[in-house]
């Protein structure tokens, strides 16, 4: 959990403004949810292995010999806990005001989400999660309307070239079936699958002999990896991901695939700008997704800058009957440090240093005036070090500054450049 200095404070909330301005301009409306749920919610089976890592809250009114009566029983300790995410709570959410939102709802949720990460670089145990969910929608159209936003903002935001990897856990499931992996193995072998990219086919069939994964199954698996392949390249679309799987693939989950495709690159500009990579191969860890799973890349970077994925099972274990859902997180924690450097558009600020003789009521006078002017002001008493002055009102995002007398009218200050 960290602190942040104005300047830094200031460079992620205009970040933030432009992530919700491009969600707001594709149709999504911002909810609140509390930082707090209820603990059977929290630990439905539904987070995976983040309800390991959720920070629970102590019941109230636990004395020391209630405490020792229930210490094996994290239910009995806790009645609440701190949100691990923000999907959770939107299916809390929506079971619960079902009656007052569209039949097709939109929502964004930008907020704070907490899990008791092992602290190191690029892992916090507080950071801000910046999600966009359609809920009633089981069509195609659903997944483009998350991607396309996604991507726009991506541009929004100078990071130009984005691209989304895309798969099915139907197809997945489909596959490992196919080759022979029993159900209760199946979340081993999804963990190690989801390390191919780091340690290559070779590594991935060692590690599942070792896990003991059934064997016919995986030398299947390993026959399908090392098949010969052709290198011409295939654009996103059916011959692309029919390509990439065993024969008997699903054909509406393909035409599903294919659909969201084709509408992502109708609203991109045309066949040619499909911003798709089928991953047959691509996992994503949460264990409540039903169907499309999807990760932004960008060529700047070689971690995915969020992700997302269909859950519609979901809401159905708060409501009682199975909404379709699908979501899409922007990972904020990781592209605020790449997004380029931008001054303030529009408002100028300005640093007043004044002398020590300066009536306050001047002070507060011309400070008014300037702020009704437009712009954003900050009153300094000079000091004998003025550079060092100067240096820290740039750094806090101050772009010019005036040098204030007793009796100086609003007409003769002069601005001058920080730069």
């Amino acid at each position: 959990m960290r602190d942040f200095l104005p300047a830094d404070k200031a460079r992620r909330e205009r970040v933030l403004a432009v992530i919700r301005e491009r969600y707001r301009a594709h149709g999504f409306d911002e909810i609140e949810t509390p930082v707090v749920e209820d603990y059977a919610k929290l630990h439905a089976g539904i987070g995976g292995d983040n309800e390991k890592l959720a920070f629970n809250l102590l019941r109230r009114g636990l004395d020391a010999d209630g405490i020792r009566a229930a210490a094996e029983d994290p239910a009995a300790l806790s009645d609440l806990g701190l949100r691990y995410d923000l999907t959770v709570p939107l299916a809390r959410f929506y079971a619960t005001h079902r009656g007052e939102l569209p039949t097709v709802f939109r929502s964004i949720q930008i907020a704070p989400v907490w899990r008791a990460e092992r602290p190191q670089k690029g892992r916090y145990r507080q950071f801000v999660q910046c999600d966009i969910d359609i809920i009633g929608d089981a069509t195609a159209r659903a997944e483009a309307e998350l991607i396309v936003a996604s991507l726009d903002t991506l541009d929004a935001l100078g990071l130009t070239g984005g691209s989304i990897r895309i798969n099915d856990r139907r197809v997945l499931d489909g596959m490992l079936d196919g080759f022979g992996f029993t159900g209760d193995e199946r979340p081993g072998v999804l963990i190690t699958i989801d390390k191919l990219d780091k340690i290559g086919p070779d590594g991935v069939i060692a590690e599942l002999a070792e896990r003991g994964a059934t064997a016919d199954a995986v030398a299947a698996f390993g026959e399908f990896l090392r098949r010969p392949q052709t290198r011409e390249f295939l654009p996103y679309g059916e011959a692309q991901i029919r390509r990439a799987l065993p024969e008997g693939a699903a054909d509406d989950v393909v035409a599903h695939l294919v659909g969201i495709g084709e509408a992502a690159a109708a609203a991109r500009g045309g066949a040619d700008e499909i911003p798709l990579v089928f991953d047959p191969f691509l996992v994503r860890g949460m264990g409540y997704y039903t169907g499309t799973i999807f990760e932004l890349a960008h060529p700047s970077v070689e971690y995915s800058l969020g992700g997302g994925g269909r859950y519609d099972g979901m809401i159905g274990r708060f409501l009682g009957q199975d909404v379709p859902a699908v979501g899409f997180s922007i990972g904020f924690e990781r592209i605020v440090d790449l997004v380029p450097d931008a001054a303030d558009a529009g408002a100028s600020a300005v640093v007043l240093v004044h002398d020590r003789d300066v009536p306050v009521a001047e002070l507060v006078a011309l400070k008014a005036a300037l702020v009704a002017d437009g712009a954003r002001v900050r009153l300094e008493q000079r000091t004998k070090n003025l550079k060092a002055l100067l240096e820290r009102a740039a750094s806090d995002g101050y772009t010019s500054f005036a040098t204030v007398a007793a009796g100086t009218p609003r007409d003769a200050v002069e601005l001058k450049p920080l730069s």
